[in-house]
C-alpha cells in the first residue's frame, strides 16, 4: 500500500514548478495524466499558428471538454450508431446520422464541463485528475459552467430539427446529464447514472428515426447501462485509493474485492443482453461473430486486470472502444446482408 500514496506526489509537485520555471507551457506541465497523446499533438498542431496566450487558453477549453481523450466520444458515438442502425433497418437517413453524430460529441463534451464544476474540489486530491483545467486553475468554475450552458443550447438547436418526440425526450438526456457528476457525493453507483446518460441517446436516436421508441431500443438502453458500468469500474479501479480518500463514491469502491468478479457478471449479462436484441431485430451471422469477438475483447479485459495494476485497468477501460466498434460493425453488415 506504500507505494501507492506516495507516487501522485511528484506529478502534484511538478505542474507547479514548471509553470514557475517555464511561463509559456502551462498546459504541457499540467496535462491530464491519462490524457491522450496522439490526441494532444493534434490539437497542438491545430491551434499552433494562434498567438501564445490565446492559445493556452482555447487548449484549456478543449482539454476541459475531453478534446485531449477522444475515447469518451466514442463509448457515447458506438451505442447511437447501433440505435441509428437498427432502427433503419439499414442505413440511417443522413439528417438524423449528422445530428446525432455532432450531439454526441457536443453533449459528451457539455458533460465533461459540469464533471469538472462539481468536481473542483475533488480533482486536485487525485493525482490522475490534478492536471485537469479547473483544478490547476487554467479555467474558472464560471467559464467551465459557461461552456456548458453553450454546448447545451448548441445541442437542442441540433435536436430541433427532428421531430417532437425526440424533442420531449431530450429534456430528460439533459438532465440526466447534469445530474450525473453530483451523483457520486450521493450513491456508489454514480456509473449506472453515467449509462442512463450515455445511453439516452438510444431511445432518441429511435424517436428521431421511427418517431417511436420500441421495445427493442428499451433493451439496448439497458444493455448500454451495464455495459458503461463495466467499462467506468474499470476506469474507477485506477482512481479508487484516491477516491477512497477524498471521500467520493463510485461502483469500484463499493465492488471492494469483489470487483473482477461482478465485472465478469455484468459482462455475461450485457452479453445475453444483446443477444436478444440481435434475436429480436433478426441480425444475421455477422452480428453473432461480432458477440463472438466481443466475448474475447472481455476475456482479455479479465486477463489484463487480474493483478489489478493502475495502468492494465486503464488499458482495460480504453479496449471498450473496440467492443463497440466490433458491435456496431456486425449490425451494419448484418444489416446489409
Amino acid at each position: 500500500m506504500s507505494p501507492t500514496p506516495n507516487k501522485p506526489a511528484p506529478r502534484r509537485k511538478a505542474p507547479t514548478t514548471a509553470r514557475k520555471a517555464v511561463a509559456p507551457a502551462p498546459d504541457v506541465a499540467a496535462r491530464p495524466a491519462d490524457a491522450s497523446t496522439s490526441a494532444e499533438r493534434v490539437l497542438a498542431f491545430l491551434l499552433k499558428g494562434l498567438p501564445a496566450a490565446r492559445r493556452e487558453k482555447i487548449h484549456a477549453y478543449l482539454v476541459l471538454t475531453r478534446m485531449d481523450r477522444p475515447i469518451g466520444a466514442l463509448l457515447l458515438l458506438w451505442p447511437t450508431w447501433w440505435a441509428l442502425w437498427l432502427a433503419a433497418k439499414d442505413f440511417p437517413p443522413v439528417g438524423p446520422l449528422i445530428i446525432f453524430t455532432l450531439g454526441v460529441f457536443a453533449m459528451r463534451s457539455a458533460g465533461c464541463a459540469i464533471n469538472d464544476y462539481a468536481d473542483r474540489k475533488l480533482d486536485p486530491q487525485v493525482a490522475r485528475t490534478a492536471g485537469r483545467p479547473i483544478a490547476s486553475g487554467r479555467v474558472t468554475p464560471r467559464e467551465a459552467l459557461c461552456v456548458f450552458a453553450g454546448l447545451l443550447v448548441f445541442s437542442f438547436v441540433l435536436v430541433l430539427f427532428t421531430n417532437t418526440l425526440t424533442i420531449l425526450l431530450s429534456f430528460a438526456g439533459a438532465a440526466l446529464a447534469a445530474v450525473y457528476p453530483f451523483s457520486k457525493r450521493y450513491t456508489n453507483l454514480p456509473q449506472v447514472v453515467l449509462g442512463a446518460a450515455f445511453g439516452w441517446s438510444i431511445p432518441m436516436a429511435f424517436a428521431a428515426v421511427t418517431d417511436t421508441v420500441p421495445p427493442v431500443a428499451w433493451l439496448l438502453f439497458i444493455a448500454n447501462i451495464i455495459w458503461s458500468v463495466i467499462y467506468d469500474t474499470e476506469y474507477a479501479m485506477v482512481d479508487r485509493e484516491d477516491d477512497i480518500k477524498a471521500g467520493a463514491k463510485s461502483t469500484a469502491i463499493l465492488f471492494a474485492d469483489a470487483d473482477l468478479v461482478i465485472i465478469g457478471i455484468l459482462m455475461g449479462t450485457f452479453l445475453l443482453a444483446m443477444l436478444l436484441v440481435g434475436t429480436r431485430s433478426g441480425l444475421g451471422w455477422p452480428y453473432w461473430l461480432a458477440l463472438a469477438a466481443t466475448t474475447g475483447l472481455f476475456a482479455w479485459q479479465q486477463w489484463i486486470m487480474r493483478d489489478r495494476d493502475r495502468q492494465a485497468c486503464l488499458k482495460a477501460f480504453r479496449q471498450n472502444n473496440w467492443v463497440g466498434l466490433a458491435l456496431w460493425v456486425g449490425i451494419v453488415v448484418a444489416l446489409a446482408l
